[in-house]
């Protein structure tokens, strides 16, 4: 009864330890693969510089005073979140006011 036991046991490590590196192996192919996908994706439908001639304008021109808005926006929720001190939100200000 005991060899029975020492087989059974034996068997059992062996069919776990295949299974285990079975696992791996196929995990690590798996992620070879994807790489190899995302790889041929990107080269797919990497960025077009688009064509070498003039098209014109691609959008509407911005309104200068929208823009400025826009800047003085972000200046005051940079200052609320403390990423800039009192000195500088005036500095910045100044400056897009006076452009």
């Amino acid at each position: 009864m005991p060899g029975l036991l020492r087989g059974v046991a034996r068997t059992a490590v062996v069919a776990g330890t295949a299974t285990a590196v079975s696992n791996r192996v196929s995990r690590r192919q798996a992620g070879r693969w994807a790489a190899q996908e995302q790889q041929q994706y990107q080269d797919q439908y990497a960025y077009d510089e688009g064509p070498a001639y003039d098209e014109g304008p691609a959008e509407a021109p911005v309104d200068p005073m929208s823009n400025r808005l826009a800047q003085l926006k972000e200046l005051g929720e940079l200052k609320a979140a403390g990423v800039l001190s009192e000195l500088e939100f005036e500095q910045q200000k100044a400056r897009i006011l006076g452009s």
